[in-house]
């Protein structure tokens, strides 16, 4: 599907300037009148300091680490095949090179995601980490030069689900982040549109224990290639709301708070002894406070929709509307098509690779409000969001 414009939702501003608009025009919750057009061209929003515009379509759809559901997270292969479908923005996951770049993958531990334990000049570098407070025994990225890195190839992640996708192991080598960029500007030159990016700084607090902060060499990299502006076409997000307060004070580049469990605790509040939990940060007290430097958050679908003991959802609990009342657009993840990801309720068969009715889960969660959603499947991200566009 590459028909981006013209069969993808309408475009509309995300953020407007009153929570009242926010409700309805502005972010294109259920407050909007069933089969109203979208709303378009409001003035830039006042939130966290910034003036700014996401310019993108309602529902967002976001690939989620490219497309990881086709080809091997991370990598450029997947990012163009996610811009190839259409996806409105791809995601980045950032860690850093023991000499200080700022390399694509998901966690710093490669074990699983290159081919590294194939490679004997590296048996040595095995070892056993803590990081979050989670033993971790593998390679890591913090222990590799990007010499060594690029030696390396991505494999697929969870090949007893994705079994097509070893296909492609060995394929593309670990990105940086600055060759993401580069394809990004010449991608949007070829299509005369900016390619979006959504970046996350992972496990900053125990990057920056190790001296290899990662906030200030990616604000280096945002204002080399002019993403750092309130208006760039890109979005900032850490699950360690202290990467977004930093970043916020050195870019105008807008930033999402990601939210895990509700039960749980963001390790840079661990650290710092800030007694706080997920459940305290969707409280509106929590909310308001996200949004004194963020401009929206990225919960987990379950605090959208909780499911009961069976898989099932339940009934939506109030983080959309709180959410919005404080001017924060919500893009939850994730979304995938095979049946071990869904709800119980739109699961099909008794294979758990096989996909499941993922229209139907797409539809449930966007009929709460979200603005958007990250999906490993992007194509079927987009054909929902046109179908619920079309209601």
């Amino acid at each position: 599907m590459t028909e981006r414009a013209q069969s993808g939702p309408g475009r509309r501003t995300m953020l407007g300037a009153g929570a009242a608009v926010l409700g309805a025009a502005a972010l294109g919750t259920a407050a909007a009148p069933a089969g109203a057009a979208p709303a378009t061209g409001s003035a830039p929003a006042q939130s966290g300091g910034h003036r700014f515009r996401l310019d993108l379509p309602v529902p967002t759809v976001i690939g989620h680490r490219g497309t990881s559901g086709y080809r091997p997270e991370h990598t450029l292969g997947s990012y163009q095949l996610a811009l190839d479908m259409g996806a409105h923005v791809i995601e980045q996951d950032l860690v850093p090179t023991r000499d200080g770049h700022l390399v694509c993958r998901h966690e710093n531990d490669i074990t699983a995601t290159t081919d590294v334990a194939a490679h004997p000049e590296f048996a040595s570098r095995r070892t056993t980490k803590e990081v979050d407070g989670v033993s971790l025994t593998g390679w890591f990225t913090e222990d590799f030069t990007l010499a060594e890195l690029k030696t390396l190839r991505a494999t697929e992640r969870i090949p007893g689900t994705r079994q097509k996708n070893t296909l492609y192991d060995g394929r593309w080598e670990i990105p940086t982040f600055e060759e993401v960029l580069r394809w990004a500007d010449r991608e949007g030159r070829r299509r005369g549109k900016p390619v979006w990016l959504y970046v996350e700084t992972k496990h900053p607090t125990y990057f920056r224990g190790l001296g290899l902060g990662l906030e200030e060499p990616l604000v280096k990299l945002l204002r080399r290639y002019n993403r750092h502006r309130s208006q760039s076409p890109l979005i900032l997000q850490s699950f360690e709301p202290s990467s977004i307060q930093r970043l916020s004070r050195l870019v105008d580049t807008p930033g999402v708070v990601l939210l895990s469990g509700a039960g749980e605790r963001p390790w840079d509040f661990v650290v710092s002894g800030d007694p706080r939990i997920v459940a305290d940060l969707v409280k509106p007290e929590g909310l308001k406070w996200i949004a004194s430097y963020a401009q929206g958050i990225g919960p987990t679908l379950d605090l959208i929709i909780p499911k009961d003991s069976s898989g099932r959802l339940t009934e939506p609990t109030t983080l959309v509307r709180d959410a919005h009342a404080r001017g924060l657009v919500l893009h939850p993840y994730t979304m995938r098509n095979e049946n071990t990801f869904l709800p119980a309720d739109f699961r099909r068969g008794t294979d758990p690779a096989a996909y499941g009715d993922a229209f139907g889960a797409f539809q449930a969660y966007f009929a709460t409000g979200i603005d958007g959603i990250f999906s490993d499947n992007p194509d079927t991200a987009l054909l929902a969001a046109a179908d619920f566009t079309a209601r």
